[in-house]
């Protein structure tokens, strides 16, 4: 051994070929003849050959997908709730939320179920309130207009029989205030056009000045019963403070507004919030006939609201222009809401809603 250690420590251990670390050893022996051993170790550019890159992108291609699938399990029930969420703003019914998915996933959608509950329960107990309240107050304003009969002084009993007809007025005017706030009417695809058009022609045929600029179809999901009186109360409003009313609708990529123009005095800028307050008025004589019961402008800003768009007014110099701004809804939040499409006949229908103060009181004496 002690020989061959001293053939090892004149051996070349180590060289370097082609960039690649190896080592080589040569062991001389006793016949004269060379004992030679070479090992190469690979370099580093050969760990990129074809089977590691195939492993790379096939575990690559793994993990991306299980990253997608865990995305669409957080991101899928987030987008559910934010268009149920869309549709409960805008008036809609929607489907409770399954209550499934990751832990924070599943609470917000409990909790969200349990909002529209409240939110529901809380309507509903108002809209029974209000309506009960104007059935009850309906006995006695009856019972002194007939007291006011047997009032001798004719002048006394014209002053009583006003004041009553007044209170009654008021009252009808909170039971339909009522009824547009607590509608049940469900939601439908109509041509909105064709709606406005049909509603400004029966106009027409009543006597009244009202014009309409053609407008191309322009499908859209609705309660069309209480938006076509909204768009009457902004026309019968023009009508009866601007003498005409010029009505033409426009669409945008997100947008359907309906414009409604007069040639009146216009609105103060100072009340043009007020005017939509329930029994606000300009005209401030106590003759209803002129001025109202101030609910027109209300009922038609809550209906619009419902829909998720709004009312607003503006001077432009030579009369008042009223908007109504809806936005267009998406395909998906329909069927969130639960209905159908249905294709709107060629000329709507103005068909009176069922309201749930009429069935709760009785149909007005």
């Amino acid at each position: 051994m002690p020989a061959y250690a001293a053939s090892l420590d004149r051996a070349l251990k180590f060289q370097y070929l082609d960039n690649s670390t190896g080592m080589g050893i040569s062991v001389p022996l006793r016949n004269g003849q060379w004992l030679n051993s070479a090992f190469a170790k690979p370099g580093q550019d050969a760990f990129w050959n074809a089977r590691t890159v195939v492993s790379l992108l096939l575990s690559a291609l793994v993990l991306s997908l299980v990253a997608v699938v865990a995305a669409r399990g957080i991101a899928t029930p987030l987008r559910r709730l934010a268009l149920a969420a869309d549709a409960l703003g805008r008036g809609q019914h929607c489907d409770p939320l399954p209550e499934t998915g990751p832990d924070d996933v599943r609470r917000t959608a409990v909790a969200f179920n349990r909002m529209q509950e409240r939110l529901t329960r809380f309507v509903d107990d108002r809209t029974r309130m209000l309506a009960a309240i104007g059935h009850d107050l309906r006995t006695p304003l009856t019972t002194l207009r007939l007291r006011a009969e047997f009032v001798t002084d004719d002048e006394l009993r014209e002053k009583i029989l006003a004041s009553v007809s007044e209170i009654q007025s008021m009252c009808e005017g909170t039971l339909a205030f009522v009824r547009e706030r607590g509608t049940s009417e469900e939601t439908r695809t109509v041509d909105l056009a064709a709606l406005t058009e049909s509603l400004c022609e029966d106009l027409v045929e009543l006597g009244q000045t009202v014009s309409f600029a053609e407008t191309p179809r322009i499908s859209y999901r609705c309660r069309p019963d209480a938006l076509r009186r909204a768009i009457r109360n902004l026309v019968e409003n023009a009508v009866r403070y601007g003498g005409c009313a010029r009505v033409h609708m426009e669409r945008s990529a997100d947008l359907v507004t309906i414009v409604v123009e007069d040639d009146g005095p216009g609105i103060p800028e100072a009340v043009r919030e007020q005017v939509f307050a329930p029994f606000f008025r300009l005209e401030h004589s106590r003759n209803r006939e002129t001025g109202g019961m101030g609910l027109g402008l209300a009922i038609a800003r809550t209906i619009a609201r419902h829909h998720g768009g709004d009312v607003t007014l503006e001077n432009t110099g030579s009369g008042l222009r009223a908007t109504v701004s809806l936005p267009t809804l998406d395909g998906e939040l329909c069927a969130i809401a639960g209905q159908q499409a249905e294709k709107a006949p060629a000329r709507a229908a103005a068909v009176p809603a069922p309201a749930f103060a009429d069935r709760l009181i009785g149909t007005s004496p």
